[in-house]
């Protein structure tokens, strides 16, 4: 009855299942699985959705690219990050996923491929799914830092018309540096690929300047990326920008060669016609939200270096478990020793510490073991959590 791009139901997994059944039972647990700031406890500044009530928003403008005073917000903030960018190429979006779901539209026909990061977030197998594109996965190796693994992109198949990268990536928090950036963009100058950089985490870095980064701005991707000759796109949004993921909106900047990327421009017209996704008051208030907004996103910055700090240090007293490197986001990993499985382990954990995490297989990790940890929960909940995580690991 179903087209084959709907994946098939599966049976809820015996984590999930655990899950509903305390929360059913009304039995409390930490969660250090949570990624919604607005459920974390992180303070946003009074008055900062009152810009959604503006009489503006009550005139319908269906533009297919969104507003031209919030695509010029969203070029203006690109400044703090040391970018220029002209408001014409910003093309707004309900969210990162629908850019996702409008640039694989635009790069690939039914059947032909797209290269995504593993492990990552496992977002990428339903989008292109729906899409009716494949996604096939190149490598991230851990060496003391996560770093691709080039020849994993070198053997990609001939079929694939793009590249997505993450930065910081979720969960492994790496970055791409400007030696990666440099040859990620020769091999998609030399195979015709274009550039998906996913940069919704760019505005939380850790330990800045520790490492040449190409990551936390839209600069590193499309100004490199155009004078190489390669077509790119640079996805953000205010989910993470500033912690607020139910107004649904997001943005990608297109770059590359103008003429290229204009052509690129042209045919999203046609798409983002189609849909017209974005509501009007979202988009009157963007300016003001970007603006006031600032104070949330530093919150949630404190939040989660304090708690990377506090999970480091209790982890110094636990030498069989070792918290990963990472240089951004909003996640931690933990390497914790394979004396039983990572479904055992985390099932181990709800049952006896009422502490809830994510495996790695969840994220396509290529072996065993280890877990992931949000670092938004609020800060006692999170040291306790974690304290009683690493005696039991």
């Amino acid at each position: 009855m179903f087209s084959r791009r709907i994946p098939r139901h599966a049976q809820t997994n015996a984590l999930a299942g655990a899950v509903e059944a305390l929360r059913a039972s009304g039995t409390p647990f930490a969660d250090l699985t949570e990624s919604n700031p607005t459920r974390a406890g992180i303070p946003y500044p009074a008055g900062l959705l009152a810009p959604l009530a503006d009489p503006r928003a009550l005139r319908y403008e269906p533009l297919p690219f969104g507003l031209g005073s919030a695509r010029a917000a969203v070029a203006a903030d690109q400044h703090r990050r040391g970018a220029n960018v002209d408001p014409e190429q910003v093309v707004l979006t309900a969210s990162t996923s629908e850019a996702y779901s409008w640039l694989f539209k635009l790069l690939c026909d039914p059947g032909e491929a797209v290269l995504v990061p593993r492990p990552s977030y496992p977002l990428f197998e339903h989008l292109t799914q729906l899409e009716g594109v494949r996604a096939e996965p190149y490598a991230l190796e851990y060496h003391g830092r996560w770093e691709i693994d080039v020849s994993t992109l070198a053997a990609a198949p001939s079929d694939a018309r793009a590249v997505v990268v993450v930065s910081p990536n979720n969960p492994t928090g790496s970055c791409l540096t400007a030696a990666e950036l440099d040859r990620l963009v020769a091999l998609c100058r030399d195979r015709e690929w274009a550039l998906i950089a996913d940069e919704v985490f760019a505005d939380y870095l850790f330990e800045s300047g520790t490492l040449p980064r190409a990551s936390a701005a839209s600069r590193g991707v499309t100004d490199i990326a155009s004078r190489a000759g390669v077509l790119s796109f640079t996805l953000a949004g205010l989910s993470k920008t500033v912690g607020l993921p139910q107004l649904k909106l997001g943005w990608m900047i297109a770059g590359g060669p103008r003429a290229e990327r204009d052509a690129a421009l042209r045919a999203l017209e046609l798409i983002a016609d189609s849909f017209l996704s974005v509501g009007t008051p979202v988009q009157v208030a963007l300016p003001e939200l970007l603006r006031t907004g600032a104070p949330a996103r530093a919150a949630i910055q404190a939040r989660t270096c304090h708690n990377l700090d506090v999970l480091r240090d209790l982890a110094r007293g636990y030498p069989a478990c070792d918290v990963l490197h990472t240089d951004g986001g909003w996640s931690a990993v933990i390497r914790v020793p394979s004396t039983r499985t990572e479904d055992q382990v985390v099932l181990d954990l709800l049952s006896h510490e009422r502490i809830l995490v994510h495996p790695g297989y969840f994220f396509d990790f290529p072996r065993e073991a280890f877990l992931v940890v949000s670092l938004l929960p609020d800060r006692d909940v999170f040291s306790d959590a974690v304290a009683r995580l690493l005696r039991f690991c």
